[in-house]
């Protein structure tokens, strides 16, 4: 049989690997992680709304009756293009007649000093339950020690006006307004900070001026700070300092700011990349320069379309992108095995997306109508359900959502492991 290899168990590589089931090719999927994250609501799980489970999925499940599909739990060390080997660490290299990248991307910290020291990124699982587990010991030596809450343990700092910063930043206040008001947390409410911090004038910028300007309206109702126009020069840490010389005390810095394809394997392959690293590809999601390979997702610069006005036109980082990228991909790869010719890549915009906190949502389709507030939160919350893998995982969030949103009561409040004292760099994001 034809083998396809597919690194990665993000959207992406998932996407792949369906398509792929019950076809004529042998399938294998490659990752350091056993289980498929549910990305999009990381935010959830690093402010102790959702538990880690929730939004983790073994792999091996999501495949268990794929007769043509296997799963490898490995880390990919490269591709050997001569041998048509992917390389593994610890074990022998896997043979393949088609290889699908599909290994994401990672935080971007713009060389600036000491955040990826210091700050915390939010793109896997890992990031998530460490971000959760400091937020909630600050909480907690706030509570033994109120007079130093204004010294930095109770202010959280956001670098980010996309998306996860904004959803992060009205997670955090919900989660203060919950821990003093119904956990017992002794320390004043008002001690508490978070500050959004971002290089543009304004929030969420794939999105239309109205919808940025409710955003910053809706956070500045939730007790949330505003620092737009504003670079981070450097972080240490016991501080964040701005480009205006400000210098905000803080033990709690989230990286929101950007992903690169940088520091994955996506980067060791040696192929044409783009910006970010992203890695450069044909109108059919073919790498450059190598027969059978394909890269997807994150990990790679996906055209916009075939037209000649879209072709220089990049897809965004997002998980619609992902999703039809990996589908797009397989199709090819069937396509040559059939000795057909392969199809270019055209990307149908669903519309984007982003939530500010409970009932308060902005989503905006592709003709230009926009829903927002509580309704727009109700299509967040449904969207989100659609794709959320495994009819568990459906289930305990939507009665995780209702109750909270009934009850006001916190979700899993609780530290699982010892807080690390230096934070080593961050992971890729699928693989690498």
């Amino acid at each position: 049989m034809h083998r396809v290899v597919i690194v990665g168990a993000g959207f992406a590589g998932l996407s792949a690997a369906r398509a792929l089931i019950g076809k004529p090719v042998e399938v294998t999927v490659i990752d350091q992680r056993n289980f498929h994250t549910f990305q999009p609501m990381l935010y959830e799980v690093a402010t102790a709304g959702l538990d880690s489970g929730d939004v983790a999925y073994p792999i091996r499940v999501i495949f268990g009756k794929a007769a043509n599909v296997a799963f490898r739990f490995a880390t990919v060390t490269g591709v050997d293009w001569e041998r048509r080997q992917v390389t593994l660490e610890d074990s022998d290299p896997l043979p393949f007649d088609s290889v699908v990248v599909a290994s994401g991307a990672t935080a971007r910290y713009f060389g600036i000093p000491g955040a990826a020291e210091f700050s915390f990124p939010l793109y896997t699982l890992t990031d998530a339950r460490r971000l959760r587990d400091h937020v909630l010991r600050r909480l907690e030596d706030a509570d033994s020690n109120p007079a130093r809450a204004t010294e930095g343990p109770l202010t959280f700092v956001v670098v980010g006006g996309g998306p996860t910063g904004v959803e992060v930043a009205g997670a955090l206040a919900e989660l203060l307004d919950v821990a003093v008001r119904h956990d017992g947390f002794g320390f004043d409410r008002s001690t508490g900070r978070i500050i959004l911090v971002d290089g543009l004038d304004r929030l969420l910028t794939p999105f239309k001026p109205s919808a940025a300007s409710y955003a910053a309206d809706t956070l500045r109702g939730r007790g949330v700070e505003l620092r737009l126009g504003r670079m981070v020069r450097a972080v240490t840490g016991d501080c964040v300092e701005l480009d205006d010389g400000t210098r905000i005390p803080t033990e709690t810095v989230v990286w929101a700011g950007g992903v690169t394809v940088e520091g994955t394997i996506a980067a060791e392959l040696g192929t044409a990349t783009g910006s970010n690293g992203r890695l450069t590809v044909d109108a059919d999601l073919s790498l450059v320069g190598h027969d059978g390979a394909y890269a997807i997702g994150d990990a790679a610069a996906v055209p916009w379309g075939p037209e000649p006005a879209e072709r220089d036109r990049v897809c965004p980082q997002l998980a619609q992108v992902a999703i039809q990228s990996g589908a797009h991909a397989a199709a090819q790869i069937l396509n040559r095995v059939a000795g057909r010719p392969t199809e270019p890549f055209r990307y149908h915009d669903k519309g984007i997306m982003a939530t500010i906190g409970r009932r308060a949502a902005v989503t905006e389709f592709p003709n230009g109508l926009m829903v927002r507030g509580t309704l727009g939160w109700l299509a967040w919350l449904g969207l989100h359900l659609v794709y959320l893998i495994g009819f568990r995982n459906k289930i305990v969030v939507l009665i995780n959502w209702s109750w909270r949103y009934l009850s006001w009561s916190s979700g899993p409040r609780v530290i699982v492991s010892d807080e690390l004292q230096a934070k080593s760099p961050p992971e890729g994001a699928d693989q690498g």
